[in-house]
């Protein structure tokens, strides 16, 4: 087969690769076409050619080669910036990487859920929920928190897949998807719920220890319904156990996980006594008594038989249940009306599977704070004394209602998020699976065997003091208290090894300056400070002393936390960003809402004032990290949505023109620059934000004279120096520099081409001129007068501030003064739109506004006052008016004399360009003669002769008389001259105005005023701007240009 092969220069037509070698080795190839060509030969050519041929070393620095390209892709980790790993240590060479305990899916993801999720609230609290709110409602609670689990997994699977996610979790999570503010707030809410969650896990072990295991070690004796010894029992043994699972901790993570699997071996073991016992209750109940007064449920604890009397040797004999209620013998007792009116009633605790105790246990038995635990449908007889003694039944310890019931139970669904935790200590960390069928079945199953009123007993005094879940399991009760103990012994320290992690890793990403110091670790990557922070706040959460009280707050945390995982999948999924590719592909936009919704429909139903606080708390630290925090830039999907949303407001801008009502000033500001490259005029930014307050479009501009592939770093260092004198003037706005050959066409094209779609600038704000008056200086009033006429043009308004750097700074406060407003002609009220504006900064905020019109001698001067009075009150603007007449007297040698001087110079600079241009045109003509003769002596053989010949017409030819007429007038003839009698009156009518503008408004603090507009010859441009620059002393802001 041919091949034509095109490696090297033109000059070199090589037909084999070897020839390309020889000849292409030390030449850089600037085309690159290949046709044909077959797979050895190709592979030959990129692996032999490419580097040493095709491209210079810089290239090769700057571009890697294909096969180091496709080995940082083989090992690319999508850990963006600002993920710091927490494992590293100082070492001789710098930082080096420590490489730390790494854990694979069943050790560092199946264990720390599994110990979550079959916890606490399985073995202690979930038959209380079955009991207190039915087994329908009970399911009811079960199925929506799985359901916000479930949906919340689906997204974070979907963002965990996206990548990998470095040590903290959710919040790394949370942060590089929403933003470092979103991130900062949501990670900080979810640092203190799995913080608090441990003194949760804490305050379960010491209840099981202190209630099931050994009721005797209690400092304080708790009495029936007051829950205040049992609190401080738990604060001083939680305090301890708090202790030793900081030390714990602190040797490292890798043996916490070791006593993981001991701890979840009793969890399981728990669990399948919990269904052995299911099964063995069907077959042979167990022998659980409860005794049952009426229809109230007794403390058995302190009687063993449940009978008042007994016969012991054919004697009736009072039991010790009698001694309980009655004083006294048998013969001469005084016993309590409801003992004596009621009968006892003894019935199992575990009736079984098939008892049909599943129908009593349907519906809910909500009771107020220290309200009987009763059974329904039992006989009872009440007292009419309702003072009698209550300590010896069981009693309701807290006032019990449903959105209560969904605060305490959500906390054993957050199992989803221990893993991601410590995904910093994964090999890789995979998509988490756990599942909520134990829940589901196990409330099913306590409601279909186990006795109602056994269930509300939350700490089973009714059954001796025993687990209330621990009397259906078999073969032994014990298995379910060492299981259960065990279990809340792991997640305890789980949680504590979690959280520390996750505050370090907020610590190292910086957007909160006051936790840097938790972003320290000791040598084997252990987060020392932030663990003990963590576990400060811990034992705040055991002070509080009880579980019940601990879950809510611990719900509502992580409620926070799901709604944002939820927000943030939904957030990229609907922007479809090139990056989000998760490797998860069973999610959507809609089931990340429907998380979102449930999440904070979850948080008021289980504690509105909770969710409130949490709120309130997210929305400091996120406006703290906002205005505090360090920038970072992780490229979130909330400033994708920003994107998105400017985009649709822009084109939906497009489709109609703005009304009056929205209109506001959109400024263009020029700005010029000294040598320096720095702003020349602050003060105008200053009265840039003192006019805008923040609202509004602003677009700060600068133009560099020369090119840009020569004045590149000029523009850039420009920009920078602009916008830091925008941010220490407090001006919200944009900022652009650009490079043109001169400055008019610069700012000709500002004016044109600033903005984008409908949000473009409607006035441009810039400073006078500076020496104008000087004839070296005549480009700069020159390039003023053409940016009046091109803003004219484009229909913007122009403000003109003079005399700018005396202005009030931002840090200036006016106590007293005038905002005066020169209404010289109709502009659709932006002057005195102006004003009002202004005042709305604190600068101007004390400032009176003042209206200023002139009439003239025919002028109803009364009228004009009442319509303008009338025309302020339609605009809703406080003013005071006053109508100034001029009279049209004399004009005085001084307009006279001034006019004169002013058409001279004029004439002059005239005389001196046109001087200019005929003496390049007398220079021209020398070099056409020269190269004219030098022609013919060389080919005097020609005869025809190239002459062009032009055609006059009558036109062309007045304006060349005219032409010759002007170059020639002499300097006497300049200052014979006599004035134009329509420039004279002009300059007259100038003077007058300027003299009483000085006159009235000398002590005002701002001179608005309308400026004339440019003439359209542009032989008058010195007129306009010298009519114009009269009020030396004074703050003016010139106003010209369209209607607002």
């Amino acid at each position: 087969m041919s091949q034509t092969l095109r490696l090297c220069p033109s000059s070199h037509r090589i037909s084999n690769i070897p020839d390309i070698l020889k000849h292409c080795s030390n030449k850089i190839l600037h085309l690159v076409y290949i046709v044909s060509l077959n797979y050895n030969s190709m592979l030959y050519v990129l692996n032999h050619l490419a580097a040493p041929c095709l491209y210079s070393q810089d290239e090769m620095d700057s571009t890697p080669m294909v096969s180091s390209l496709l080995n940082k892709l083989a090992n690319y980790t999508n850990i963006t910036q600002g993920a710091v790993e927490h494992e590293e240590a100082e070492s001789e060479d710098g930082i080096q990487r420590v490489t730390g305990p790494q854990m694979g899916t069943f050790i560092g993801v199946f264990l720390p859920c599994m110990q979550n999720i079959l916890g606490v609230i399985l073995f202690l609290r979930l038959t209380w929920i079955v009991g207190t709110a039915g087994i329908v409602e009970a399911l009811a609670i079960v199925f929506m928190c799985c359901s916000c689990t479930m949906l919340t997994a689906i997204s974070m699977s979907a963002i965990a897949t996206n990548g990998v996610v470095p040590a903290g979790g959710s919040y790394y999570m949370i942060s590089r998807a929403l933003g470092p503010e979103f991130g900062g707030a949501v990670g900080l809410c979810f640092y203190l719920g799995t913080t608090f969650a441990g003194s949760m896990y804490i305050l379960g072990t010491m209840e099981i220890f202190l209630t099931y295991i050994m009721p005797n070690a209690a400092v304080f004796k708790a009495e029936t319904g007051e829950p205040t010894g049992m609190q401080n029992n738990m604060r001083i043994y939680g305090t301890c156990c708090l202790v030793i699972m900081t030390l714990v901790v602190f040797v490292g993570v890798k043996y916490v996980n070791k006593l993981a699997l001991v701890f979840l071996s009793c969890v399981m073991l728990s669990i399948m006594a919990i269904y052995a016992g299911v099964i063995q209750s069907a077959i042979k109940p167990p022998n659980s008594p409860v005794c049952l007064l009426g229809n109230r449920t007794l403390q058995n604890s302190r009687f063993d038989k449940c009978l008042k009397t007994e016969l012991i040797n054919n004697v009736t004999t009072p039991t010790q249940l009698w001694k309980l209620f009655c004083e006294g013998g048998i013969e001469n007792a005084t016993c309590d009306e409801y003992f004596t009116n009621n009968n006892l009633t003894e019935i199992q605790a575990v009736p079984g599977l098939l008892s049909g105790v599943i129908s009593d246990n349907m519906w809910g038995h909500y009771g107020q704070y220290r309200a009987i635990v009763e059974k329904e449908g039992q006989s009872s007889e009440q007292a009419s004394d309702n003072t009698n003694d209550i300590s010896y039944y069981i009693l309701n310890d807290i006032t019990t209602f449903f959105t209560l019931l969904v605060g305490i139970y959500f906390p054993s669904v957050t199992g989803i998020m221990a893993g991601s935790n410590r995904s910093g200590d994964l090999r890789d960390p995979p998509l988490g699976k756990e599942f909520k069928a134990v829940y589901l079945s196990c409330v099913v199953l306590f409601g279909a065997c186990i006795e109602g009123v056994v269930l509300r007993d939350k700490y089973g005094e009714s059954v001796k003091g025993t687990l209330a879940v621990a009397t259906l399991a078999w073969p032994s009760s014990w298995v379910i208290v060492i299981g259960s103990f065990f279990s809340c012994c792991g997640a305890g320290l789980q949680s504590l090894t979690g959280a520390p992690r996750i505050l370090q890793a907020i610590a190292r990403d910086g957007i909160m300056p006051f936790l840097q110091v938790f972003g320290h670790s000791k040598s084997n990557g252990e987060p020392t400070w932030a663990l003990l922070l963590t576990a400060a706040i811990c034992e705040i959460g055991i002070l509080i002393g009880s579980l019940d009280h601990v879950a809510p707050i611990l719900s509502m945390l992580f409620l926070m936390c799901y709604l944002f995982v939820n927000l943030a999948c939904a957030v990229q999924t609907l922007l479809r960003t090139p990056n989000w590719r998760p490797r998860f592909k069973f999610y959507h936009w809609s089931l990340s809402f429907l998380g979102m919704s449930l999440s904070l429909s979850l948080m008021f139903v289980s504690s509105w004032y909770y969710a409130l606080v949490a709120i309130l708390f997210s929305g400091c630290i996120y406006k703290y990290i906002e205005y505090r925090g360090a920038e970072k830039e992780w490229g979130d999907g909330i400033r994708g949505l920003s994107l998105n949303a400017a985009q649709y407001a822009l084109i939906k801008l497009e489709e109609a023109p703005p009304h009056t009502k929205n209109w506001r000033p959109q400024l263009l500001v020029l700005l010029k620059l000294d040598s320096d490259l720095g702003v020349k005029h602050p003060c105008l930014l200053s009265f840039t934000s003192q006019l805008k307050a923040g609202k509004g479009l602003t677009i700060v501009c600068s133009v560099l004279e020369g090119t840009y592939m020569a004045r590149e770093a000029d523009a850039k260092l420009s920009e920078k120096n602009i916008k830091a004198a925008m941010a220490k003037e407090k001006t919200k706005g944009f900022c652009h520099v650009v490079v043109s050959s001169n400055q008019r066409d610069g700012f000709s094209h500002l004016i044109q081409s600033a903005g984008l779609g409908g949000m473009k600038h409607n006035a441009v704000l810039m400073a006078w001129p500076a020496n104008w008056k000087q004839a070296e200086s005549s480009l700069s009033w020159k390039n003023f007068i053409e940016t009046v006429r091109e803003t004219t043009a484009a229909h913007q308004a122009l403000l003109v501030a003079k005399n700018i750097d005396t202005f009030p700074t931002n840090q200036d406060r006016l106590a007293e003064g005038t905002i005066d407003v020169w209404w010289i002609v109709h502009d659709g009220g932006l002057l005195m739109l102006l004003p009002f504006l202004l005042r709305q900064h604190k600068v101007w905020r004390r400032c009176k506004m003042r209206i200023f019109t002139v009439a003239q001698m025919d002028d109803n001067s009364i009228q004009m006052k009442k319509d303008l009075q009338m025309f302020l009150y339609h605009l809703r603007l406080d003013a005071k008016v006053e109508v100034v007449e001029m009279h049209a007297g004399d004009i005085s040698a001084f307009t006279y004399e001034k006019t004169l001087v002013m058409e001279q110079r004029s004439q002059m600079l005239k005389q001196m360009q046109l001087s200019k241009t005929e003496r390049g045109r007398e220079a021209q003509l020398i070099h056409d003669r020269n190269t004219k003769s030098h022609a013919t002596l060389n080919d005097k053989a020609t005869p025809t002769s190239d002459r062009v010949h032009m055609t006059w017409t009558k036109e062309k030819l007045s304006s060349e008389r005219n032409r010759h007429r002007e170059a020639h007038m002499t300097v006497r003839d300049i200052f014979n001259m006599k004035p134009d009698q329509t420039n004279v009156r002009r300059m007259h009518t100038a003077v007058k105005l300027n003299e009483v503008v000085v006159n009235k408004s000398q002590g005002a603090q701002l001179v608005l005023l309308n400026m004339p507009g440019p003439p359209k010859n542009k032989g008058g441009d010195e007129n306009c701007i010298l009519s114009s620059a009269e009020c030396r002393q004074l703050h003016v802001c010139l106003k010209t240009g369209c209607d607002t």
